[in-house]
């Protein structure tokens, strides 16, 4: 009979295992990853909670009766919701996805050998009802081969970036990289050859590939997005990649579910400085105010806030250097970000009066704050990149400012990976959003329960939806010419 537990545990690990493969995908392959998401989809509601609780009983009871293993497998038709396939976020059959899947293949079925031959029926139920975790553990033993496997790309890229003698840029913070890397690269246009690594590749291999495509012979300034999951990360993308420039744009709560504290967020994102001749940092944040000073010590520092501290301004319409205004900002610019770019071409010796022409000229960036118009006449806010409080409060006010004449409405699924302070970040979001929009709809399980919280006392109408489609049906069979829909966040669909 243990056998034929063995059997039906073996078929159930099938679908329960690309389930868990394809989050492990999407989270980077770092654990504990897996069994956090687990968790998070087996209490996502009644249902996954009652399977959930159908899993325990089996295994549990499994230490007394075979049959009672076999609820364990049939608890794996969940959780509800969370797909094999995805779509958001499909399973991609990568040559590492490949390597997990036999190697946790390999360690389910020892398990369940196990369980079969001593007659304890207990081990392959646990194992079954502990897959989540028994990928986790797998991916924890691969990642030193992992790490050696992609030495040869990485190796290549460090030949390729010496060889190339570019000046490299480095650009970290908690949010904000990507549109200060696009803005440093205009400004730049024209005056230097520049290499941007592309999207959001910014990790170490993603930074391995942008050099070994994009660099050329002639590239003046290299500029690299540089993001972090835990100290030492950023250390050591700056021992091949040493940065001639070095920028923290700004510290936030994003993030705080690895980290806990905004201290070592800091200090992870500090690793930056290093190695790097001039630093640039946005004093906005008081953490940031005084590692600049700390750092001032040692280092040349180039300040630069959204006021009247450092030597690079940008507020109230204007951009100020070394207290002149060179320039009116934009409408829509993010100004910490284009102080710290334009710190950035000052350390890289670019005259202030060949940058003014480029700051009339700012991109826009791609899901972030973008502004269309709909065929039926409605406005658009598309801020689905965005998942920080700083970020959101600004999209707020650029729904009032395009919305002025008409309804306003908000779509979100809140914010995440913001650790303790989660739940109070999205009830005070969804206060703001349902005490000026007409309007909320809040998308999936993940932040829910606390939006729904935070927009007891609006005025705004509240609706809850299951995926991002049924809430855009909803915008466009409700909105109509003068309205303006903000779409605030978009969390793909390995999410509960």
């Amino acid at each position: 009979m243990n056998w034929i537990l063995a059997a039906a545990c073996g078929i159930a690990s099938i679908p329960a295992g690309l389930r868990w493969l394809r989050i492990a995908q999407r989270e980077h392959y770092l654990a504990p990853s897996v069994s956090r998401f687990a968790w998070r989809w087996w209490t996502s509601g009644p249902l996954n909670l009652g399977l959930l609780a159908i899993a325990l009983v089996g295994v549990i009871g499994s230490v007394w009766s075979v049959w009672f293993g076999f609820l364990v497998a049939a608890a794996q038709i969940g959780p509800i919701g969370l797909s094999v396939k995805g779509k958001t976020s499909p399973l991609t059959w990568t040559s590492r996805l490949s390597r997990l899947a036999v190697s946790s293949g390999l360690v389910i079925l020892i398990v369940y050998y196990l369980g079969g031959r001593s007659g304890t029926s207990v081990i392959i139920a646990a194992g079954l009802f502990g897959l989540p975790l028994l990928v986790d553990l797998v991916l924890v033993l691969l990642a030193p081969f992992e790490g050696l496997l992609g030495s040869k790309w990485v190796d290549k890229a460090g030949r390729k970036l010496e060889a190339v003698r570019a000046d490299v840029v480095a650009i970290t913070g908690s949010y904000g990289k990507t549109t200060t890397k696009n803005y440093v690269a205009h400004l730049l246009d024209g005056t230097k050859r520049t290499v941007a690594s592309p999207a959001s590749f910014n990790n170490r291999m993603g930074l391995a590939r942008a050099i070994n495509e994009s660099l050329t012979p002639g590239t003046e300034v290299f500029v690299a997005e540089m993001g972090t999951y835990g100290p030492g990360e950023i250390a050591e993308l700056c021992r091949w990649i040493p940065p001639r420039v070095a920028a923290i744009v700004a510290i936030g709560p994003v993030h705080l579910e690895r980290f806990r504290t905004e201290q070592r967020i800091v200090s992870a994102k500090a690793e930056i400085l290093e190695s790097a001749e001039v630093g640039v940092i946005c004093v906005d944040h008081p953490l940031l105010a005084q590692l600049a000073k700390e750092k001032a010590r040692s280092m040349s520092i180039i300040e630069v806030s959204t006021g009247d501290d450092g030597r690079v301004g940008v507020a109230d319409g204007s951009i100020r250097v070394d207290g002149r205004v060179i320039a009116s900002a934009p409408d829509g610019v993010f100004s910490a970000n284009l102080a710290v770019a334009i710190g950035v071409c000052l350390a890289l010796g670019i005259a202030v009066e060949d940058l003014v022409a480029g700051t009339a000229t700012l991109p826009v960036g791609e899901h972030r704050q973008s502004v269309t118009v709909a065929e039926s006449g409605f406005s658009i806010i598309d801020d689905t990149f965005n998942s920080n409080p700083a970020g959101a409060k600004r999209a707020l006010e650029l729904l009032q400012n395009v919305g002025k004449s008409g309804r306003l409405a908000v779509v979100t699924p809140g914010m995440v990976e913001l650790g303790p302070v989660q739940d109070k970040e999205n009830r005070a979001f969804a206060s703001a959003a349902s005490g000026m929009a007409d309007y909320l709809l809040i998308v999936g399980n993940t932040n829910r329960e606390a939006l729904i919280e935070g927009s007891a006392k609006g005025r705004a109408s509240v609706s809850v939806v299951n995926s991002r489609e049924e809430a855009v049906e909803w915008v466009r069979g409700n909105l109509g010419p003068g309205d303006a829909v903000l779409y605030e966040n978009d969390l793909p669909d390995h999410y509960p």
